[in-house]
């Protein structure tokens, strides 16, 4: 008897090695399963008499197999299973390679269901392994609207179709928490019916109900967070920071180049919250490059004038300690002691440091430390989350950076606050590269205010982008050969780590195989990706920026926390694949110092909307407008699969759904006035309190 916490190899037809691959999808129960929603959809609504099907176009037909039969391939040594479908109109040719089986299955005379490209045959027409099923059967997978699923190697959109059909019944036991009156204020189904609609749509109007029930849970919740952090901040009291005004403008003086009008306006912004007693909780906004780090820098400064201490919290090693060199280069002048906290590195900068018989060096500048010794005595320190998981007490922690990492802002303050010494609470700036347009960004962070900055500095040079067929990838790689033999690096960014079943994608396992064995033997190419351990990541990572590897071949890692100057080209193979925001946040890992820097997007798409969405990227170097055109060109009804950059929590929930977002936002703070300890909702306190669980493992 299948349950919702029914563990997925009791369901039938799963065994060990297909429990194994959806585990590795986050499938582990029934429940997990009802909640692994698809992220698009075949649209076989409309049944196609074979006499009027068209090459090169996918249909869907119902037939009556006429003659079925198992031949082998002389050349390629390969089974071919043939078989002739007519409908009364006309007769359809069908192939399927390697699979004999088939034939056992489909007998003459059994009505079948066939869905997949149609192509032409000498003059006549055929379809190759299409889906197939018995009309008699039920059809799942051929008719309608069919689901399309995430996968992982060697599972398939018709196994995860059947596993759902068999425990879709037992949505009915899923637990509706949202509370009644919010469903009715926003008129939304329950939640047992959006999971049917979502897996198993009638039409459009199912998809897009489903959708919004879903997408509206996921933005809720977060919104919830937000304003539950809000009312807790409202209750505390922080260390007022005084503005320091000769010493800021003599640091902003000293720089060797001029602050845009952006920068010294979200400096202000910060300053300003900074005075205050009442905790800050601001979100600095800006675009690649557009100088964040000067910003937060001019703050931190203020806050170790002021004998307080400032953290600074990067997402890698290897960012901490770029961040770490860059604060002691600008600070040399100020006598401030700068700290740094990695799991693998420790240690402080004292400029005014007498000399003592703990120094063995004669440059007196740097001594090796323990974390504890760090944070007694910096006024800012830099580091990792080894910062939160040291056994340390700051000693008067007045902010807290948090990079990248917005979305647990909320966890991190905590932990931090808990180390602090006295009972204040730390100012909170959080920073983010991803381009988000004001009104959504203030929708959907309720608990925090917003900077942002929207101008790039001047002397940045503009990157040069391309987009490159399959015909121009020699050329491309001769470009590149010569950038490398000028002393340039280069990455190279692809979809996927390993390689991908069907789809033609490009991983990150091939393409370094490729580029290391056949394209260029003779350089030294590096991989990383989110499978390899963090001491692997940052050895790749380092060997980059020391010049040793050449050419990286990465995944999305690179988006966020490796500031390369050295770097000049940006490969996306698959550019297609990713969102112009994405893809623009790649780009701007290169153009970081004075080589002029080349963006190449490699796609063997012949599309014109994907086209025109890629050369969307050529002309624009605005990551604020790309984000308006990403929402243009996708469109807020779609249904998206990928997590999005920050968000895990997001399946379903779009950054751009600014609509549902603002109702998510009403109705969280309607709920708050009524009964901010949410007890009248039960359900709804113990959903958000596993909510809070997960999006902080993730």
């Amino acid at each position: 008897m299948l349950a919702l916490n029914t563990d997925i190899i009791n369901i039938n037809r799963v065994g060990a090695s297909a429990a194994k691959k959806l585990k590795k999808l986050g499938v582990a129960t029934v429940r997990d399963l009802l909640f692994y929603f698809p992220f698009r959809y075949d649209d076989f609504t409309n049944l196609t008499p074979i006499a009027k099907l068209q090459a090169g176009r996918s249909a869907n037909v119902v037939g009556q197999i006429e003659l079925i039969q198992n031949k082998r391939s002389p050349r390629r040594k390969m089974n071919i299973t043939e078989a002739l479908v007519s409908d009364g109109t006309e007769t359809l040719k069908v192939i399927w390679f390697n699979q004999p089986f088939i034939a056992r299955l489909l007998k003459v005379g059994d009505k079948v269901s066939l869905a997949g490209k149609v192509e032409d045959d000498y003059g006549g027409l055929m379809m190759s392994s299409p889906v197939y099923e018995k009309v008699n059967l039920g059809t799942i997978h051929t008719q309608g609207l069919v689901p399309n699923y995430h996968l992982t190697a060697n599972l398939t959109h018709k196994q995860v179709r059947f596993l759902v059909k068999q425990v879709i019944g037992l949505a009915a036991r899923v637990q509706d928490w949202l509370p009644l009156e919010v469903r009715y204020d926003v008129k939304l189904i329950n939640l047992a019916e959006a999971i049917n609609k979502i897996h198993f749509p009638k039409n459009n109007p199912d998809i897009k109900k489903a959708r919004e029930r879903l997408a509206f849970d996921e933005l809720f919740l977060i919104q919830l967070e937000a304003q539950l952090a809000k009312r807790k901040l409202s209750l505390s009291r922080s260390p007022a920071i005084k503005f320091h005004e000769p010493e800021t403008r003599k640091f902003v003086n000293s720089l060797p180049f001029k602050l845009t009008d952006a920068q010294r306006k979200a400096a202000w912004e910060i300053l300003r919250d900074l005075e205050k007693d009442r905790p800050m909780s601001r979100l600095l906004e800006g675009d690649v490059g557009s100088g964040k780090t000067i910003v937060v820098i001019i703050a931190m400064l203020n806050v170790a004038l002021n004998n307080q201490q400032a953290v600074l919290m990067a997402p890698t090693e290897i960012l901490a300690k770029q961040h770490y060199d860059t604060v002691c280069r600008l600070l040399e002048n100020f006598g401030i002691k700068v700290g740094l906290v990695t799991r693998n590195q420790k240690e402080i900068t004292n400029y005014q440091l007498p000399i003592t018989n703990k120094i063995s060096n004669f440059n007196n500048q740097t001594i090796k430390l323990n974390a504890k010794n760090i944070v007694d005595d910096a006024d800012i320190i830099i580091g990792t989350h080894a910062l939160i998981q040291e056994d340390i007490k700051f000693k008067n922690l007045a902010l807290a950076v948090i990079d990248e990492q917005h979305r647990f802002g909320v966890e991190q303050r905590q932990a931090l606050l808990e180390k602090s010494g006295d009972n204040l609470t730390p100012h909170l700036l959080s920073l983010t590269a991803t381009p988000i347009p004001r009104s959504l960004a203030l929708a959907l962070y309720g608990d925090l205010d917003l900077s942002v900055i929207n101008q790039l500095p001047k002397d940045r040079q503009k990157i040069i982008t391309k987009v490159v067929s399959e015909e121009s990838r020699a050329q491309a790689y001769e470009f590149i050969r010569a950038q490398v033999k000028a002393g340039r690096q280069v990455f190279v960014v692809c979809p996927l780590i390993d390689i991908s079943d069907k789809l033609g994608v490009k991983s990150v396992e091939a393409e370094h195989e490729k580029l290391d064995k056949i394209v260029f033997p003779d350089l030294a190419i590096g991989k990383l990706h989110g499978r390899l351990k963090a001491e692997e990541k940052e050895k790749i990572m380092r060997e980059f920026l020391d010049n040793k590897i050449k050419i990286l071949v990465a995944t999305s890692v690179v988006e966020v926390g490796l500031d390369a100057p050295n770097a000049s080209v940006m490969m996306i193979e698959g550019a297609d694949r990713f969102g112009l925001a994405q893809s623009h946040q790649f780009r701007g890992r290169v153009g970081r110092s004075l080589h002029q820097s080349y963006c190449f997007l490699f796609t063997d798409s012949q599309s014109p909307p994907t086209l025109a969405r890629l050369q969307a990227l050529v002309n624009s170097a605005d990551g604020f407008e790309l984000a308006r055109l990403d929402l243009k060109f996708r469109g807020p009804g779609q249904v998206y699969g990928l997590e999005q950059k920050g968000f895990p929590e997001l399946k379903i929930a779009s950054l751009f759904d600014y609509a549902l977002m603002k109702q998510a936002k009403e109705q969280a703070a309607k709920l708050m006035q009524i009964d901010p300890f949410l007890n009248k909702w039960p359900g709804l306190k113990e959903k958000l309190g596993q909510w809070e669980k997960m999006v902080h493992l993730e």
